[in-house]
């Protein structure tokens, strides 16, 4: 009798991983990995990185997924992983680099044994050249531990730091999270390119910095529609490392990126040698469009556009952070338009770089944000402690995003919490220093401070708050001072003040809702999970305390916008539009057409 084949698995994730810095040739390393569990991080002691490690995984899916294989959902202190790959022999002559899109939270990288990089930070990738430790052709080995300690001041965005999840903190995400992949250069190539769209100039300005300068090389960038070229620019090599090349868009060809239209110009970029042979291209894509401030208000392309955010936590049943598949990024994104969101705050998470260019192409407006939840050591007034590592990785995050025209404003920072005193504080000196490095990465977005809350710069471009009050009537009594100068600004319980006093900048509601709802328990009771306010007692008076909360900010001339909390339930969070496994709960077309009224904002002043 024969024995039946073992099938085949497909790749995982196995789609292109930054799809607005492509090259040709790349190999994908998701799949299965050898792997351990190093509870007390004594594995480097204990010989783990010459020993056969004991178990496999399923690479990009963390260990506490049930998509990994593994599926431990218990504190892991670090953790070991370990696969063999085997670099093309047509790979000869180029540099070769190791990319990790994301590793939560200390990674640290061997190969074949030698320690080839380091990388902090749980939310952003990295990449190593891995050229000197191997040899094309032949087989090697790549080793990563990830360190994620349960204490201490780290970025964690809604991860657990207890046991079980509870209110709005989640199950834990440990170690490799997004994909890993090979991809060879040239000796001299092609770095991330800075694409910042000029639309009062009808041009883009791209930035290209190349890994070294060299006198015979020249760049080239090549923008291009669907009649072929618009505008091309280029620039010698041998002064500049990082020329910025501008490329003029003609009034006939025109087209500016918006919700309702998200065009999209295809970007060339090429470096090419002194006889005009081509060493380096990379396939790209760019958006014109504008954000610009005005009063109190925020332009779109000059016009009011009033913000129907959704918040949108980014996690997913099976695979925690990471999605199951890239149709389940679009998809998330698709539910939010047909509930009549036309954007989302992307909350305590750094989305992976595939989202944001389903984003784009769907004309889906997005705040980018920084997962900075965990600075809070101990319980004190003292006890928010975001470290300068904070800082670090979101410019990390302003490099690999900047690009990416559905992005309309930077977040680096929520719900932080801390009295305001006669003495400066590191929260006071994180805050700033983020704020001061969005804006010197970055002229082109407005940027908040901190969403909700610790708003400790006077001068931030946006002015928010977070307001969960149940009642319409009193919801569209807190928001209506605005008119007058004094909006809802977030205090501590007993009223102690944690912001500098508004200064007259645009304002919005950035959370509001979370209305919590649970149609699978009796209708007449509380729903089971966590939530805010009491449950409705029917889906009827859900929708209609929804329309009261949602009419206090449409009929606002001043609010540029609202987040709505949110779009789905997530673990015990039951205040979603949608069911965690994105299935129906609710009727979106009611939802919907209560949003789809015109904002008062939308009719100006």
């Amino acid at each position: 009798m024969q024995a039946a084949e073992t099938p085949v698995r497909p790749m995982p994730r196995a789609e292109y991983p930054r799809p607005q810095f492509v090259r040709e040739r790349w190999l994908c390393l998701n799949g299965t990995w050898r792997f351990e569990i190093d509870q007390a991080d004594s594995g480097y002691e204990r010989g783990l990185l010459e020993a056969e490690l004991s178990g496999e995984i399923t690479v990009p899916f963390a260990p506490e997924s049930q998509l990994s294989g593994v599926g431990v959902t218990d504190f892991l202190e670090a953790v070991w992983y370990r696969r063999s790959a085997t670099v093309p022999a047509d790979w000869a002559g180029e540099r070769v680099l190791l990319h990790f899109q994301a590793v939560d939270h200390d990674a640290t990288v061997w190969i074949d044994g030698v320690e080839a990089g380091r990388h902090r930070g749980g939310f952003t990738g990295f990449s190593l050249d891995i050229t000197d430790l191997i040899e094309p052709g032949r087989q090697f080995d790549i080793t990563v531990r990830a360190r994620d300690s349960r204490g201490g001041s780290q970025a964690r965005g809604k991860q657990s730091t207890r046991y079980h999840g509870y209110e709005a903190f989640y199950q834990r995400s440990t170690g490799i999270w997004q994909t890993v992949w090979l991809e060879p250069v040239p000796k001299v190539h092609l770095k991330r390119a800075k694409i910042t769209p000029d639309l009062s100039g009808s041009r883009f300005l791209v930035t290209v910095p190349v890994s070294s300068a060299a006198a015979a090389l020249r760049v080239q960038a090549v923008i291009s529609d669907e009649a072929g070229e618009v505008a091309r620019a280029e620039a010698a090599l041998d002064i500049d490392g990082a020329p910025v090349l501008v490329l003029p868009v003609p009034a006939g060809r025109r087209r500016v990126w918006s919700p309702a239209d998200p065009h999209l110009y295809d970007l060339r970029l090429e470096l090419r040698g002194g006889e005009g042979e081509l060493v380096d291209e990379v396939r790209s894509y760019a958006g014109l469009r504008s954000v610009s401030i005005d009063g109190r208000a925020v332009l779109i392309n000059g016009e009011r556009v009033f913000q129907r955010l959704v918040l949108d936590q980014g996690w997913y049943p099976d695979g925690l952070m990471t999605a199951p598949d890239d149709a389940a990024l679009v998809r998330d994104i698709e539910l939010a338009l047909q509930a009549g969101f036309n954007g989302a705050r992307l909350h305590q998470k750094v989305f992976e770089e595939r989202f944001l260019y389903h984003a784009d192409r769907l004309g889906y407006l997005v705040w980018g944000e920084f997962g900075d939840w965990g600075a809070r050591v101990g319980s004190g007034p003292e006890g928010q402690q975001p470290t300068a590592s904070f800082i670090t990785q979101w410019l990390e995050v302003l490099e690999r995003d900047h690009s990416h025209p559905a992005i309309i404003g930077w977040c680096p920072l929520n719900e932080t919490f801390q009295p305001l005193g006669d003495r400066i504080t590191t929260l006071d000196d994180v805050t700033l220093g983020l704020f001061l490095a969005t804006k010197a990465a970055d002229l082109s977005r407005p940027v908040i401070d901190a969403s909700g809350y610790s708003h400790r710069v006077i001068w931030t471009d946006v002015y928010d708050s977070h307001n969960y009050e149940q009642e319409p009537d009193l919801f569209a009594k807190a928001m209506a001072g605005l008119a007058d100068g004094t909006p809802y600004v977030n205090r501590a319980p007993d009223g102690t003040t944690w912001s500098k006093p508004y200064a007259g900048q645009p304002y919005f509601c950035s959370e509001f809702g979370g209305i919590l709802w649970d149609p699978a328990r009796d209708r007449g009771r509380d729903a089971e999970g966590w939530g805010y306010g009491t449950a409705p007692r029917t889906e009827e008076e859900w929708y209609e305390r929804f329309a009261g909360l949602v009419d206090a900010l449409l009929g606002n001339p001043l609010m540029f916008g609202y987040c709505f909390t949110q779009l789905t339930d997530v673990f015990q969070e039951r205040n979603g539009v949608y069911r965690f496994d994105r299935g129906c709960k609710l009727d979106v077309s009611r939802i919907r057409a209560i949003q789809s009224r015109p904002a008062a904002y939308e009719l100006g002043d």
